[in-house]
């Protein structure tokens, strides 16, 4: 695979259009294109998926379901009824074994299924915030390890995690479980919210398999000419 198929665009866009305009302008530059809360909630899940797909698009749906087991496991099956279009689906973790094993029981009744993720730890999450905000004892990366664990014991396909954890998630989970990795940035975009990051081939190099990378993309004056000189830097 080459560096540019394991991009995962973010397509945090406030209309449909707007996504769709991006989805045009750098599908020949990435390899999928994540959708999220922000334009699932404007337009419609159902409503993304068939657009984005329409227009050649290989799509992450990034809704971190986080519920009672019977709950996420409904929402499951309506993801996975809406075709192979759907690539990648994520969980949250922290909604815990049961709710993750039912999520895996519930695509398992389909031909064709997406991948399941389960997020770990949020990238605007830095060591401060998960003790004190959040009363979680463990260190940030001990944190982050054992929910990696605990998906891949549930039957996950892979996991979300800021790339300064990829390789101890390598090391406690072997080269099976595929690691997606927010938090990229290259040297020349600003941070933003995201407190852990790395650049995209500082985190290729310690084990990612996938780079969802937003706004250095999808707020550049061309971000075709963006996507093209991301391993530069």
């Amino acid at each position: 695979m080459q560096n540019q198929d394991r991009i995962l665009v973010a397509l945090d866009a406030p209309t449909l259009d707007a996504a769709l305009d991006l989805v045009t302008t750098l599908r020949p530059h990435v390899g999928g294109f994540k959708v999220g809360l922000e334009l699932c909630t404007a337009a419609g899940v159902p409503e993304v998926v068939n657009r984005v797909a329409a227009a050649g698009g290989a799509l992450f749906l990034d809704l971190k379901l986080h519920d009672i087991p019977n709950t996420v496991a409904g929402a499951v099956r309506s993801v996975c009824a809406l075709g192979p279009a759907v690539r990648m689906l994520t969980l949250h973790c922290q909604g815990g074994a049961a709710m993750l094993c039912a999520a895996v029981e519930a695509a398992a009744a389909f031909p064709t299924r997406p991948l399941l993720l389960g997020v770990t730890v949020l990238t605007s999450i830095d060591a401060a915030a998960l003790r004190d905000e959040l009363g979680v004892g463990n260190n940030l990366e001990a944190q982050v390890v054992a929910l990696a664990q605990m998906a891949q014991h549930c039957g996950l396909d892979g996991v979300v995690a800021s790339p300064h954890e990829v390789a101890a998630i390598r090391r406690a989970c072997g080269p099976q479980l595929l690691v997606v990795t927010p938090g990229v940035r290259p040297t020349w975009a600003a941070t933003g919210d995201q407190r852990r990051t790395m650049t995209p081939s500082a985190a290729l190099a310690v084990g990612a398999d996938y780079l969802v990378i937003g706004r250095p993309l999808t707020a550049a004056d061309d971000p075709a000419e963006a996507a093209q000189r991301l391993f530069a830097g």
